[in-house]
């Protein structure tokens, strides 16, 4: 096997993906300090999701609702108060109540911060409530941000353990038949990329390099944004603690190539069960920003550089592509941003290492610089200074 890149393929968009731009944020934040407190609530939901507020008449009280997954979640804005309460699961005859309430005052005490979880009638509710003068946007994000991710987390898990049921099912809306055969050609490289090039470092005896095919294919599979269910609980499981420093490293790399070895022993029906599209009122990513990527990148500095001066191409390759891949994992980009690294990731699928650093090196410093703008996404890389260290 020739010792090229595996390759990289954009994800479909979703249709209900949330966008984000960063000067909706950046409005909320003035709205605030200057206390026009409402103004700040209504920027950082367009900051979050610009079609919450589509349609709506800001000048009076407002009540939206807006599925995400399981979760029917209910905004009041007045002038005095904001509020949350999203009904998700109810219990039934079969649910065993006495477990589920004992887990969910553990959760609301780690990880609930600000938002509980209670009963109502027979129904679990996340709930929040606060004076509008103390709604920083910061404040809103997360909030918003931690319903929508635990009641994510924890219905499957309620349900399956505890045998509650949904308080509204999903509002699922399945594949195309074009998508489904784009999504599952994806999904099946990726596997079989994993495969043969798992066997191909075994026969370099490069194991350590294990830990970097496995991050690799499993951020390509979680960063499509129609994985959903089961699959998608083990992936956000399973990637954290391959870079959990605190881990062992074998244990890591045994764990995840346990992991990724069962799921590429599933079939067809058993992995495309959880991809489908669905509603959502915030994306789960992290908020971000130049500033943001330029100091998450800092932390990637010290190894670029080494790599770079010691010309480790292949070491530098895959450094970058795990590097970008959890970028568009962790972080909401903006599409500038989101448009670059995929041009980048697709144009180095099948190049030597040595043919791919420069490229992704471009790219890494654009981002570290923070001079990726809307002509740089459009035009795609191009040969630089940075590539010239390679020529």
């Amino acid at each position: 096997m020739e010792n090229v890149l595996p390759k990289y393929e954009r994800p479909l968009k979703s249709i209900e993906e949330p966008t984000v731009k960063v000067e909706h944020w950046e409005q909320a934040y003035n709205a605030f300090e200057e206390k026009k407190y409402r103004k700040a609530i209504f920027e950082t939901l367009n900051y979050i999701n610009p079609r919450l507020l589509k349609g709506i008449d800001l000048e009076k009280p407002v009540n939206l609702t807006q599925m995400h997954g399981s979760a029917e979640v209910h905004i009041s804005i007045t002038d005095k108060n904001f509020s949350l309460k999203a009904p998700f699961l109810k219990m039934t005859s079969e649910t065993n109540q006495v477990a589920l309430l004992r887990k969910v005052s553990e959760v609301n005490f780690d990880p609930l911060t600000l938002v509980q979880i209670r009963l109502e009638k027979k129904e679990l509710w996340f709930e929040y409530e606060t004076d509008i003068s103390l709604c920083q946007p910061y404040k809103i994000y997360d909030i918003l941000r931690e319903v929508c991710m635990y009641a994510d987390d924890y219905d499957d898990m309620f349900i399956e353990k505890y045998q509650a049921s949904f308080y509204k099912e999903p509002e699922k809306k399945l594949l195309t038949s074009e998508e489904y055969q784009k999504v599952w050609g994806q999904i099946s490289a990726v596997l079989q990329d994993y495969n043969n090039y798992s066997q191909f470092f075994k026969e370099k005896r490069w194991d350590d390099y294990l830990w970097d095919l496995i991050v690799i294919s499993l951020l390509k599979i979680a960063n499509m944004p129609y994985v959903h269910g089961t699959l998608r609980s083990d992936l956000d499981e399973y990637i954290p603690n391959l870079f959990n420093g605190n881990l062992d490293f074998k244990y890591r790399i045994d764990k995840g190539t346990n992991f990724i070895n069962n799921l590429c022993k599933k079939s067809e029906d058993e992995i495309m069960k959880d991809v489908y599209h669905a509603e959502k009122l915030i994306s789960l990513q992290y908020r971000s920003s130049k500033e943001i990527i330029k100091e998450q990148l800092e932390n990637s500095r010290k190894f670029v550089d080494e790599y770079e001066a010691k010309q480790s191409y292949f070491n530098l390759s895959y450094y970058l592509q795990f590097t970008f891949l959890k970028l568009l994992y962790d972080f909401n980009l903006e599409n500038d941003y989101k448009t670059v690294i995929q041009q980048v990731l697709e144009e180095v699928s099948g190049l030597t290492p040595g043919n791919a650093a420069p490229k992704l090196l471009k790219v890494f410093y654009d981002l570290y610089t923070g001079s990726i703008n809307k002509k740089s996404a459009d035009k795609g890389t191009k040969k630089g200074l940075f590539s010239r260290l390679f020529s």
